[in-house]
C-alpha cells in the first residue's frame, strides 16, 4: 500500500479512488457505444481509441482502489459486480450519447475538467496516484485537443451544426456543477495532500471553456441550478441500463474469464 494511504482515512481514500475510476469507466463505456456507428471512419477510430484510453485508466484507478480497500477484490470485481448505488461517477458521464454533437460536448466538458484534475494529481503526496495521473494526462491531453477542435469546427460550422452544439451545451450544462462540488471525502484526501479540492479546479476549467466556446460562437448558459448525487451513489435511470449491458457477461456467468 502506498505511503500516503496511511495518512488518510482508508474509507475516504477508497471512496475517492472509486470516483475517479468510475468516471473513466462509465464515460469509457458510453463512448464505446459509438464503435462501428460514428458518422465517419476517422471519427469511429478516434472515439474508439478514446474509449480504450479511459478503460485503461479505469484499470489503474480501480486496481489501486481494490488494494486500498484490502478485501481481496480486483478492478474487475469493482467494475462488474457493484450495483448502481455503489457507483460514484458524476451524473454527466452517464448521460446518454444522443447525437454525435451531444457526445462531443459531453466529452469536451469532461475532458477540460479531467485535464485540470490530472495536472494537479501529478503533484500528489501519494506516489501511486501521481504515477497514474502522469500516464493518464498524456492520453487526456489528446482527448481535450481533439474534442475542443471538434466543438469549434461544429459550433462555428453550418447553421444546423451550430444549433445542435448549442442545444447540447444547454442540455448538459446543469450536470457540470457536480464536477466541482466539495464534500467530506474530497476534504479528507485534500488534507492528506493526495488530491486537490474539486472547487479549486473550476477556474482553470472556466478559462478553457470560455476560450473554446468563444471560438465556437456558442453561448455559455447562465442557469446556475445544477444536478448532483452521482458522487454519493444517487444516479439517474440511465446508469442502470448502462450497467445491465456492461455487466451482463459477468453477472450471467460468474467468474468467467477469457
Amino acid at each position: 500500500m502506498s505511503t500516503a494511504a496511511t495518512a488518510v482515512d482508508q474509507a475516504a481514500f477508497f471512496e475517492w479512488l472509486q470516483r475517479v475510476g468510475d468516471n473513466a469507466l462509465i464515460l469509457g463505456h458510453r463512448v464505446s457505444e459509438w464503435c462501428g456507428h460514428a458518422p465517419a471512419l476517422e471519427e469511429d477510430i478516434a472515439i474508439s481509441n478514446t474509449a480504450l484510453d479511459l478503460i485503461g485508466q479505469t484499470q489503474l484507478w480501480l486496481g489501486l482502489a481494490a488494494e486500498v480497500e484490502g478485501k481481496g477484490r480486483s478492478a474487475d470485481n469493482l467494475a462488474f459486480l457493484r450495483d448502481a448505488g455503489a457507483f460514484r461517477n458524476v451524473l454527466l458521464v452517464e448521460r446518454p450519447n444522443g447525437d454525435f454533437g451531444r457526445t462531443l460536448m459531453r466529452q469536451f466538458l469532461f475532458d477540460a475538467y479531467h485535464m485540470e484534475l490530472l495536472r494537479a494529481l501529478q503533484g500528489s503526496s501519494d506516489p501511486r496516484v501521481a504515477e497514474i495521473a502522469a500516464k493518464a494526462a498524456k492520453e487526456v491531453a489528446y482527448h481535450l485537443e481533439r474534442s475542443a477542435d471538434l466543438i469549434v469546427r461544429l459550433g462555428d460550422g453550418t447553421a444546423e451544426s451550430h444549433d445542435r452544439m448549442q442545444q447540447a451545451l444547454t442540455e448538459l450544462w446543469p450536470y457540470t456543477g457536480e464536477l466541482f462540488a466539495d464534500d467530506a471525502t474530497d476534504q479528507a484526501v485534500a488534507d492528506a495532500g493526495i488530491a486537490p479540492l474539486p472547487s479549486s479546479l473550476k477556474a482553470g476549467w472556466d478559462k478553457v471553456l470560455r476560450h473554446v466556446m468563444a471560438e465556437a460562437t456558442l453561448t455559455i448558459p447562465e442557469a446556475s441550478w445544477q444536478h448532483k448525487g452521482g458522487k454519493t451513489g444517487v444516479h439517474t435511470e440511465h446508469l442502470g441500463f448502462l450497467l445491465a449491458e456492461m455487466q451482463f457477461l459477468q453477472r450471467a456467468y460468474p467468474g468467467a474469464t477469457w
